[in-house]
């Protein structure tokens, strides 16, 4: 089973070419365009994608050694991301799925960041995750916390009631100063700071939900007074700022990821998205783990931000299940699992 698979929900274009589950290839073309606007413009991602996708499909097939004739099927992110994003990539794929013939595969782009740690090999063991298992989940856009019971069942059981971590790494990156994309800049300093420098609240939110817009608030007020009385203070403490935030952020996400445990009493765990590559989060959750007697897993830094090769891994366990899309099927900015 040969699956081309496309993921073009925000500014990376990618393809990744797997073959029963193993990943050949995965190939992502990046969009600097956005840095000078602090932020990903639709429009200027909807564009980069239509210029990138071919060359990306065809790095992608040329690496894994693979010609069109041999694909089985062709899936792509269906939702959730840019409209314009996800029409390139769910166009291209509905075209060429029609041309060869073959089955097309829709995938939501949640379930496939929970789904890199089945990818073999990508979170560096030789063991993938017992089911059931549990995922936080964390990018620019979501903040969840959701139980595996099988490659195709999984339930969201906690999730951001605002804003999600990402954001409120980039938001406090941004009243920092920091040029975007701000999250992997505050990571970076951070790892010269003191976590412990400066305090700032943990939401104390019932359940396992998050909220961030609070901390947001609280980092904002804080920048204010201090700067009111010097405004030099975060060039001259930038370190230990950027560990404070981050400290927190970590424990808030690594806090209700313990309730989680106890609740359900499953004992292996997994992180997924985009801020799953901070490196401090993946140090105190290997350390949570190890404490606790978790069994841990976290993808590859390729595995970890937008990807193909994760929407790859989702497409072959639907084909397995026959869940298979029609051509009629229509990109969506904001589908539900």
């Amino acid at each position: 089973m040969t699956i081309l698979a496309i993921e073009s929900s925000c500014d990376e274009t990618s393809c990744a070419i797997s073959r029963d589950g193993v990943i050949l290839s995965n190939i992502i073309a990046g969009q600097a365009v956005h840095e000078q606007y602090g932020g990903v413009v639709p429009e200027l991602a909807s564009r980069a994608h239509m210029q990138n996708i071919v060359p990306v499909v065809e790095a992608a097939l040329k690496k894994a050694g693979v010609t069109m004739p041999e694909l089985t099927a062709i899936a792509f992110t269906q939702s959730p991301g840019l409209i314009g994003s996800l029409l390139v990539g769910s166009q291209f794929a509905k075209s060429l799925a029609m041309s060869l013939g073959i089955p097309l595969l829709a995938v939501h782009h949640m379930q496939a960041h929970v789904l890199a740690n089945l990818i073999q090999g990508a979170t560096g063991s030789a063991e993938l995750p017992h089911f059931p298992f549990l995922c936080l989940t964390v990018s620019g856009g979501h903040t969840q916390i959701v139980r595996c019971d099988s490659p195709l069942k999984l339930q969201v059981i906690g999730e951001t009631l605002d804003d999600a971590a990402g954001e409120a790494f980039d938001k406090s990156a941004k009243l920092l100063g920091l040029p975007y994309p701000g999250g992997p800049l505050i990571d970076k300093y951070a790892r010269e700071g003191n976590p412990q420098a400066y305090t700032f609240p943990e939401p104390q939110i019932p359940g396992l939900n998050f909220s961030f817009s609070g901390l947001k608030t609280a980092i904002l007020y804080f920048l204010q007074e201090q700067r009111a009385k010097d405004p030099e203070f975060v060039e001259k403490n930038l370190p230990d700022i950027c560990a404070s935030i981050q400290g927190r952020i970590i424990s808030i996400l690594l806090n209700k990821l313990k309730k989680a445990a106890r609740e359900t009493g499953i004992k292996d765990f997994c992180i997924a998205g985009g801020v799953s590559a901070n490196s401090g989060l993946r140090k105190a959750f290997r350390e949570t783990g190890d404490a606790l007697g978790w069994r841990t897993f976290i993808p590859a830094f390729e595995y970890c931000t937008d990807n193909a090769g994760m929407i790859a891994i989702t497409g072959y366990y639907k084909y397995l299940a026959g869940d298979f899309a029609p051509l009629t099927t229509s990109a969506s900015a904001r589908a539900e699992w």
